[in-house]
């Protein structure tokens, strides 16, 4: 009919994805769902592809954990770092974030996405950072 808007009428069903890098999920959820052309990363802390929480780990370690955590999810969803378009980030202590921005920064190269810092105080498990993420496919 003249007039009506299309928008919205042609769905795509999400896409769960398996990511076979990375420990089996804590709970009903996927690290990573895509759809419309975007992936969202779940938010990932510093937990080993064997599933070793590393809550005792210094900060720079559990950070650097956390980043490997989300480049897998990434790229088992068919993406990378350079197609990143938002970060979330949350620390257990904003005294931390000048650490987690030096490695985000080598991490990340010439990507630049929209990004946002959280101070929480603990979060799950004890660990010290999480971070969450979209990109493009």
């Amino acid at each position: 009919m003249a007039g009506e808007s299309t928008l919205g009428t042609a769905k795509a069903e999400p896409q769960y994805v398996q990511v076979a890098a990375l420990a089996q999920p804590g709970g009903h959820y996927s690290h990573a769902c895509s759809g419309g052309g975007m992936v969202f990363i779940s938010g990932q802390l510093p937990i080993t592809p064997a599933g070793e929480r590393l809550v005792d780990a210094p900060f720079e370690a559990q950070a650097a954990q956390v980043l490997a955590n989300v480049q897998a999810a990434l790229l088992a969803a068919g993406s990378q770092i350079d197609q990143l378009v938002q970060v979330r980030v949350y620390v257990d202590d904003i005294a931390n974030w000048p650490a987690f921005d030096q490695l985000y920064r080598a991490w990340a190269g010439a990507s630049r996405p929209a990004r946002a810092v959280v101070p929480t105080g603990p979060l799950h498990f004890g660990c010290k950072v999480e971070m969450e993420a979209v990109a493009l496919l």
